[in-house]
Order: structure tokens, then C-alpha cells, then sequence
């Protein structure tokens, strides 16, 4: 069986980033530490900010939403460079990480789900639905498989991917074109990484 390990396991594009942008994140991170906060702390000020986010986007009002989601991405990198900074990186820190995240997504796409179906809008609404169901499927994909021993993180639109695709598509106001492109592209990563898990399986 393929085992995950530290050695055979490919760096996630948020990883790179925060590699890349170590010497920017550090000193924001250390000042956060500074007057208090804690990285989770953090983590849930990133949802908080993403529903506030998702609220503009079901009032319809998408820029002003796309602007507060943009500013909320450097979160994803603070609160895991803060417990780095700290010393103090958790296996609970690194699930409420995960789990935020999930549902960050998932309300974004629900604040334009519900502005769609206000609209009467069936094929924003059903992109929006299709594209939060791609989004969990491939977190959802990896996480079996990790649990059976198993690891994949390939595929053409990770949660990153995703974050640079719909945000910038909602701050020029063409959320259309985000939901496109994520309903397509995270379904055909679920299904990238169900096939990545199935060679493994079978390289057994």
C-alpha cells in the first residue's frame, strides 16, 4: 500500500504560497500574536468574514462581496503561520482549519444560491449548487482516502485554484463566469483524484 508520508506527498498550492510569501506573512503573523490573538482566533474571523462576504453576494451586491472574500484569502496563511510562529501547530488546530474552510465555501456559494434563486435565475443557482458540490467532493476524496492510507492532492482546481478563481470573478461582477469555470474544473478534480486513488489501490 502507498502510504502518506512527508517524503512522497506533493505541497498544496496554499503550502507554495505560504513558502513564497513567508517573509511578508511572518511579521503580520507576529503582530497578531502580539495584541493577542490566537490562530484559531483567526480561523473563525476568516468565516465570520466570509459570511459577512456571502451576505453582500445574496443582497446581490457582488463586488462588495468579491472585495471582503479577496481580503479574507491571507487568512488561510495567518492562522497556520501564527501557530507556526508560536510553537504551537495542532492536529485540532490543523481540523478546525479544515473544517472552516469547508464551510467558508459552502456559504459563499449559498450566498449566491439564494441571490440567484431570489433572481429566479435557475442556471446561476443550479452552477452554484453543482460548483459547492465539486468544492467539498474534492476535499472529501482526499480525506477517504487518507484514511485508508491512501493521499491525492492532484487535480486542475484546489481550494486555492478555486479562491483565485471566484474571487476575482465576483469583484469585476462576472460571478457567472467563477461558477463556469468551478462547477467544471472541482468536479473534474474529485474525479482526477478518484481515479489517483484507484491506480494506488491497485499498484498495491
Amino acid at each position: 500500500m502507498e502510504k502518506v508520508t512527508e517524503e512522497n506527498r506533493r505541497p498544496t498550492l496554499t503550502e507554495l504560497v505560504r513558502l513564497k510569501f513567508g517573509s511578508i506573512l511572518d511579521p503580520i503573523a507576529s503582530f497578531f500574536l502580539r495584541i493577542g490573538l490566537k490562530p484559531n482566533t483567526m480561523t473563525i474571523l476568516g468565516l465570520v468574514g466570509n459570511t459577512v462576504g456571502a451576505y453582500f453576494l445574496a443582497m446581490g451586491w457582488m463586488t462588495v462581496g468579491g472585495i471582503i472574500i479577496l481580503l479574507m484569502g491571507p487568512i488561510d496563511a495567518l492562522d497556520g503561520t501564527m501557530a507556526r510562529l508560536k510553537g504551537e501547530p495542532t492536529a485540532f488546530g490543523a481540523f478546525v482549519d479544515s473544517v472552516t474552510d469547508r464551510y467558508s465555501e459552502l456559504i459563499i456559494f449559498g450566498g449566491l444560491f439564494i441571490f440567484y434563486l431570489n433572481q429566479g435565475q435557475w442556471l446561476g443557482a443550479s452552477l452554484a449548487y453543482i460548483s459547492a458540490a465539486g468544492s467539498i467532493l474534492v476535499s472529501y476524496v482526499r480525506a477517504r482516502a487518507q484514511s485508508l492510507g491512501y493521499d491525492s492532492r492532484i487535480g486542475v482546481l484546489t481550494r486555492m485554484e478555486r479562491y483565485l478563481v471566484l474571487a476575482p470573478a465576483l469583484v469585476i461582477n462576472l460571478p457567472l463566469v467563477g461558477l463556469w469555470i468551478i462547477a467544471i474544473f472541482s468536479n473534474l478534480t474529485a474525479f482526477q483524484r478518484i481515479l489517483d486513488v484507484r491506480r494506488q489501490v491497485h499498484s498495491d
